[in-house]
């Protein structure tokens, strides 16, 4: 039974990366660079726990600014500030459901519960757990890179704002 959910996971993402692929290729403002620009100028595809720590905490500024619809539908969306190269902010709210994902927009509605990483670690009950019993924390675990659709070790960071859980996560080198 937990071969079964995680291949089934696990084709939920591949689907989906499809998708998130050519939104990533179609979405200039986030990472397409100018023509002009060389090589050496342009960014790395892979964004830092620093940056993901930094992203995390302008989202719950927003959530806080703009209140709960509006900061879950931009983060969804995954445009800048909360969509940058493969970092995206993600939340999980009190019914347990997933509220926003930048990365994988179709998972939004679906139960983080049972979503497991490809070693079998329940990800969305460890971070909600977590959140519950300090409001902040951390997390690392391996899942798919929405940009280079490949299974990578992940560090996540993540807050409880409002009735939900927000985090951004770093995929590591």
């Amino acid at each position: 039974m937990r071969r079964l959910v995680v291949l089934i996971t696990c084709a939920v993402f591949m689907v989906s990366c499809s998708y998130i692929k050519s939104t990533h290729q179609t979405n200039t403002s986030n990472s397409a660079p100018a023509a002009s620009e060389s090589p050496a100028a342009l960014p790395s595809g892979r964004g830092t726990p620093d940056e993901a720590k930094a992203m995390m905490l302008k989202a719950i500024e927003h959530y806080n600014a703009v209140g709960r619809t509006k900061a879950l539908d931009d983060f969804t969306k995954m445009k800048s500030p909360f969509g940058d190269r493969d970092l995206y902010v993600f939340c999980l709210g009190s019914n347990h459901k997933i509220t926003a994902n930048g990365g994988f927009a179709q998972l939004v509605g679906m139960s983080p519960d049972a979503m497991k990483d490809s070693n079998g670690k329940s990800v969305g009950k460890a971070i909600w757990d977590a959140a519950q019993q300090s409001g902040e924390g951390s997390i690392e675990y391996t899942w798919i890179n929405p940009v280079s659709q490949h299974t990578e070790h992940k560090v996540a960071f993540f807050k409880k704002v409002g009735e939900d859980v927000c985090g951004v996560g770093a995929y590591k080198p």
